[in-house]
């Protein structure tokens, strides 16, 4: 479960930007038993969802790029890179101080009960700092604090420290966590579990995603799960089915070369080749009577919101089934406002989020500030200054600004939250001209 994280100097955030998921006492009494997960063990109240808001490039995508870098940094820092090879870090550049500065990852959240902070600072050549801290109950416990290729840890609780400084199996370019856990350390390896677990996915890239979610199709369990949502969605699907092909009997005006690459796939994955995704819809005579099945193309039949919401399906169950957060950009992407809305009441409900996964994504969809789904504190928002450093602040920041009994949505269009594009006059393209007079 994530509490908290933050990011200073990536890309188009120069200074410190956090994102708190720890739940304001100040909207106690908003929709307290559906948002909000209660940690009795650390006296915690956790938020369920949160929706980031911005006018186009002020941030909110950079922001989902932040912990996108972290997840992966932490776990192929170890293994992606041989020594001297750059870091692939990309600071505010907008600012002579920071762009040769170090970039900052610091995140906060439980896993298996027990509370973890770990952070990084980083340059594009080495690490700069590193530090985990555990918290099993009331007091924070440090395990190990790195500071460029000097080390201090917990001989007890990080026994692994000692032989990887001591063998100096620590890259100036790689993590202390990574490469702990690739020496099977179990504290470390706990924590790159979790990384793993988190997911970010793109709203615009939805056949990236779409993969995992056809795998799911091939489980009884799993494929009931998704049509049961697809029918939620009023999309008319009952059914879907995988078309493969038969690597054996491939056309035989098929390029030898793309057989190859077929039949490769297939033998090192050893798996069926998969042509297309079948969508089932019922057929109806005259009278409205059902008289049979059509199959439709997923690819080329079905529309592309109702292929992104497909591809979503995967994601979204799996984050409910297991109990991690989902960050997605642009989740309201080809999608109507009620079904962005259906899929955040999924993590807001106790009833189909039992595991208290989390839905974190950012949008243009204004009606959802009007939804009443939401609380203050759920509410974040990006901006950027006249300098092209971007914020980040949430909508319970004002206090008593904003009551909770406000139009949220009517507000925020008014500019009275920030956070919205500021637009000139379009300029004249064409200014009236006289012909020359060709009688002079």
């Amino acid at each position: 479960m994530l509490i908290q994280f933050s990011v200073a100097n990536f890309k188009t955030f120069k200074d410190k930007a956090t994102l708190n998921l720890l739940a304001s006492n100040y909207d106690k009494e908003t929709r307290e038993e559906e948002n909000i997960i209660q940690i009795p063990g650390f006296s915690l109240r956790v938020l369920k969802s949160a929706v980031v808001y911005g006018a186009n490039a002020s941030g909110k995508s950079r922001f989902m790029d932040a912990i996108a870098f972290m997840k992966t940094f932490v776990i192929k820092s170890s293994i992606d890179r041989l020594k001297g090879d750059p870091i692939n870090v990309d600071p505010f550049r907008l600012s002579a101080d920071t762009e040769a500065s170090f970039s900052e990852f610091e995140i906060l959240f439980l896993h298996n009960n027990e509370m973890y902070r770990y952070g990084f600072q980083i340059s594009k050549q080495a690490v700069l700092a590193e530090w985990l801290y555990y918290r099993p109950k009331t007091k924070e416990i440090e395990i190990f604090y790195r500071e460029g290729q000097r080390f201090e840890y917990h001989v007890k609780r990080f026994s692994k420290g000692h032989i990887l400084a001591k063998e100096d199996l620590i890259r100036e370019n790689a993590l202390l966590l990574s490469v702990a856990a690739q020496f099977n350390d179990k504290l470390s390896g706990d924590v790159i579990d979790w990384f793993k677990k988190l997911k970010v996915i793109s709203g615009l890239q939805e056949y990236r995603y779409q993969g995992f979610t056809v795998e799911k199709t091939e489980d009884a369990i799993q494929k009931k799960r998704i049509l049961d949502l697809l029918s939620v969605a009023d999309l008319g699907i009952h059914d879907i089915t995988l078309e493969r092909v038969d690597t054996d009997n491939l056309p035989a005006d098929m390029p030898n070369r793309l057989k190859e690459l077929i039949q490769k796939k297939v033998n090192e994955e050893n798996t069926e080749f998969i042509s297309d995704i079948l969508t089932t819809h019922r057929r109806y005579d005259a009278d409205k009577n059902y008289i049979g099945d059509v199959k439709f193309s997923l690819d080329n039949d079905e529309s592309s919101g109702t292929f992104k919401f497909f591809s979503l399906t995967g994601p979204v169950l799996d984050a409910l089934e297991h109990g991690y957060p989902l960050f997605v950009d642009e989740l309201d992407s080809k999608l109507h406002p009620n079904l962005v809305c259906k899929l955040t009441e999924l993590f807001n409900s106790a009833t189909s989020n039992p595991h208290n996964a989390q839905l974190i994504f950012n949008t243009h969809d204004t009606n959802l500030l009007s939804s009443g789904l939401f609380r203050r504190d759920q509410i974040w928002f990006t901006e950027k200054d006249r300098y092209g450093a971007a914020s980040l602040y949430s909508l319970s920041d004002f206090k008593s600004e904003v009551r909770r009994t406000e139009n949220f949505e009517s507000n925020y269009i008014q500019g009275k939250y920030g956070a919205i594009p500021f637009l000139n006059d379009f300029p004249t393209p064409f200014k009236s001209q006289k012909k020359p007079d060709d009688t002079k």
